[in-house]
C-alpha cells in the first residue's frame, strides 16, 4: 500500500517505510526529528520544473506532465522499481512538504508507482 503524507505531521506505525521524496530539506524541521528511512531526491521534480510549477494551479496540468516525463529518467525508473519492491513488502508512505495535500509531486509519484505495480 501507499499512501502520502505532509511531512509535518507526526509519524504513526501505520506509515512504513517513511520516504521523502522532495529535493530539498524541509525548512524547521531538523534530521534526527524526521523518522525517515530514505530520502529519494533522484524521484523529486527538478529544481526548474519546481520553480515553474511554484504551486500555482494554472500550472498543475503542464506540471504533472513535465514530472511525468521527468521520470522516465534511467536514474529515476531505477529508483521506482527499487520502491515498488518495496511496496509489495511493506506499507510506504510518500512524504512532502508542500502545503497543498491537493497538488503536489507525491500525488503524481503515487500514480506512477501504482501504474508500475500494476504491470
Amino acid at each position: 500500500m501507499i499512501q502520502i503524507k505532509r511531512v509535518y505531521e507526526g509519524a504513526t506505525k501505520k506509515d512504513g517505510y517513511r520516504v521523502l521524496v522532495d529535493r530539498l530539506w524541509p525548512r524547521g524541521i531538523k534530521k534526527e526529528a524526521l523518522a525517515l528511512d530514505a530520502w529519494l531526491k533522484e524521484l523529486a521534480p527538478s529544481t526548474e520544473l519546481r520553480k515553474e510549477f511554484g504551486h500555482d494551479l494554472e500550472h498543475w496540468e503542464d506540471f504533472q506532465l513535465k514530472y511525468k516525463k521527468e521520470l522516465k529518467s534511467p536514474a529515476a525508473k531505477e529508483k521506482i522499481n527499487q520502491l515498488a519492491g518495496i511496496v509489495k513488502k511493506y506499507t510506504v508512505t510518500l512524504l512532502y512538504g508542500a502545503h497543498d495535500e491537493a497538488h503536489n509531486n507525491a500525488i503524481v509519484l503515487k500514480d506512477i508507482l501504482e501504474r508500475e505495480l500494476k504491470k
